[in-house]
């Protein structure tokens, strides 16, 4: 049965300041709204650079409280202005000494549907992150919204399998993962592993990367954002490597019970035989 939902997805190049990366994300928002979409996700922090290039204190300043803090609350307008869900990765402040890579989900009418907070935190040159960071806590939502049920994996998530399937279960039907992935062997990885995870998995996969090179560090993030469907296959072509791109596609969520009947996946899983797959 065909079910067709226009999603949208936004690959940024950093402004400089908050307020003008906000800013430009509003208007690449409206625009997908003018096409269409019905649901868009952002990149990484999108309303900041990707600080963690460095260890800095000075880079706390860009935290703020989820669902309360000045971000969020411009999102929820937005979404009750365009009628779209989004998907809101920002830093997080849950109090003195408590952060969180984290994203926020919004439903199209501004309500505030809950957050995703980032499991795996890497700590390694270029991607310091448990400096800032803490392990994500508020387990795996998938969130019930106006285009159905979307769940999100943030970044370094996507290198472990267990989150993916963990929203699966949960029944996820499209899963954004917002990401600032640098070139390097992750180049060859980023069009491998999320495809990958979409037949794993039998749902669609929104995969975001920032784009272009920024003030902290000298990596040079790739883009090539791209929708996956749940044989594996790209919806339409993958973004630019070097130009900011607002990504629209057409995604026919009736694939994914098509999918599922004829690949059992889910029916043939045998989690009586993983006992040792979560001993330390």
């Amino acid at each position: 049965m065909t079910n067709v939902v226009r999603a949208a997805l936004v690959q940024a190049t950093w402004t400089g300041d908050t307020e003008s990366m906000i800013a430009k994300h509003e208007e690449h928002a409206r625009e997908a709204a003018r096409q269409g979409a019905k649901v868009i996700g952002f990149q990484e922090v999108f309303n900041a650079p990707y600080f963690c290039q460095v260890q800095d204190p000075e880079h706390y300043r860009w935290a703020e409280p989820v669902p309360d803090g000045p971000t969020v609350l411009r999102m929820r307008d937005l979404a009750r202005e365009t009628g779209m869900v989004i998907v809101v990765p920002v830093f997080e402040v849950e109090g003195s000494g408590f952060y969180y890579n984290t994203a926020a989900v919004i439903d199209a009418d501004g309500s505030y549907l809950g957050k995703y907070r980032k499991h795996h935190i890497p700590q390694v040159k270029g991607f310091w992150e448990k400096y800032y960071f803490r392990p994500g806590n508020a387990g795996w939502p998938v969130f019930d919204t106006s285009v159905g049920k979307v769940g999100v994996y943030i970044c370094y998530d996507r290198h472990f399998p267990e989150g993916w399937r963990q929203l699966g279960l949960a029944g996820a039907q499209l899963v954004y993962n917002p990401s600032a992935t640098s070139r390097g062997l992750s180049a060859y990885l980023w069009q491998l592993e999320q495809p990958a995870a979409a037949v794993a998995n039998e749902y669609f996969i929104a995969a975001i990367n920032r784009v272009g090179q920024e003030e902290y560090g000298d990596n040079d993030f790739y883009g090539t954002s791209y929708f996956v469907d749940p044989r594996g296959q790209f919806v339409g072509d993958v973004a630019s490597d070097k130009q900011e791109e607002l990504v629209v596609r057409d995604l026919d969520f009736g694939l994914i019970d098509e999918v599922r009947q004829q690949w059992a996946f889910y029916r043939d899983r045998r989690p009586d035989a993983y006992e040792g797959l979560v001993k330390p």
